[in-house]
């Protein structure tokens, strides 16, 4: 079942509902996710992500709650690449690095939205054209997005996208789970896992150095799940530098599966992850202040976590990482599915 909302400023609010009682809400501002309510242990449905209480508190979004993220997610240094013999300025929005798309980049953009529903699955496809050197990118960017609800209690973003230049692009989403239900709890109690064997190393400006460290023996061995609290008070350089947390990149390890994951052993909630990128940026919420309104209660450092499917922008700089130049005769094509069960 989908319901549609208007709102104020052309905003759309649109709910999908499966018969299960999980429900997916989201804006056709940014594509941003607003609500998804899964059930626990008790078969009680509560809110899983981090949003808002006022949903205009969605204009700025520094934080990039529940957001599409493009062209290009991550940080790009120095706001600045070259491709093909020619130097491209980005926009600069954090210091003098570009961040997420950069100011208005797909999190600030209405996107166009269709429903659709069969007899297994429903949901949205949203569609967007980025016109030739918006953000200071090259080329004309089409791209679809499509947010799947199946029966059986999974959400599945699909990213597609063509360009009739060479350039560069990885999507992500940026919603921030916490499986406790309605903030009840930080992530600290919760468990994580990443299938990966290597993750990139930052310097203090959160840039990739270019290097690739073993996760084997760090706080940043997620093979199997770990309690996130226990990797937070673990003295380690990398940790200190991203705020006491992760905010890293992970290279998956191949034919792992699942590639990622969230538990939360009050509620029974369990959050697997799988996906055809070759990796994720890991974020715990370090850099949240205190001061947001959310939906059931004011913000916190540790109130969520990110699992941000993506290839990574370091590749621009860097060898060593998979590539993110898109070119005229591809089609980017690349799937999150999350599914959701009780342990």
């Amino acid at each position: 079942m989908i319901e549609k909302t208007p709102l104020q400023d052309n905003w759309v609010l649109y709910k999908v509902i499966n018969t299960n009682g999980m429900k997916l809400e989201v804006l056709n501002f940014g594509g941003i996710i607003t609500s998804l309510e899964v059930p626990d242990k008790d078969g009680n449905l509560e809110n899983i992500v981090l949003s808002y209480r006022n949903l205009e508190d969605y204009k700025e979004n520094p934080n990039y709650f529940g957001a599409l993220i493009g062209r290009v997610a991550g940080r790009i240094e120095d706001a600045q690449f070259e491709l093909d013999g020619k130097v491209y300025q980005l926009q600069a929005n954090e210091g003098s690095h570009h961040l997420h798309g950069g100011p208005q980049g797909f999190h600030q953009v209405l996107w166009e939205v269709e429903t659709f529903e069969q007899d297994q699955t429903a949901g949205l496809r949203l569609s967007y054209t980025s016109a030739e050197g918006e953000g200071g990118y090259p080329g004309k960017l089409k791209v679809v997005v499509t947010y799947t609800l199946t029966e059986d209690n999974k959400f599945a973003i699909l990213y597609e996208a063509t360009t009739d230049q060479a350039t560069p692009v990885t999507l992500t989403n940026h919603t921030y789970f916490n499986l406790s239900g309605g903030l009840k709890r930080t992530i600290a109690e919760q468990q994580a896992m990443v299938a990966s064997k290597q993750f990139t190393e930052l310097d203090e400006e959160l840039i990739s150095t270019g290097k690739l460290l073993d996760t084997e023996g760090s706080p940043f061995d997620l093979q199997s799940f770990r309690t996130l609290g226990d990797i937070f008070s673990t003295p380690h350089e990398q940790l200190q530098l991203a705020g006491g947390g992760i905010d890293h990149y992970f290279l998956f390890s191949a034919n792992e599966k699942p590639k990622a994951g969230l538990y939360d052993p009050e509620s029974g909630r369990l959050m697997t992850i799988d996906s055809n990128q070759p990796g994720l940026v890991l974020y715990t919420s370090n850099g949240l202040d205190k001061t947001l309104e959310l939906k059931e209660r004011q913000s916190a450092k540790y109130l969520g976590i990110c699992f941000e499917t993506q290839a990574f922008p370091a590749s621009l700089h860097h060898s060593g990482f998979p590539d993110i130049i898109l070119q005229p005769e591809e089609t980017y094509r690349k799937e999150t599915v999350f599914s959701f069960s009780i342990k």
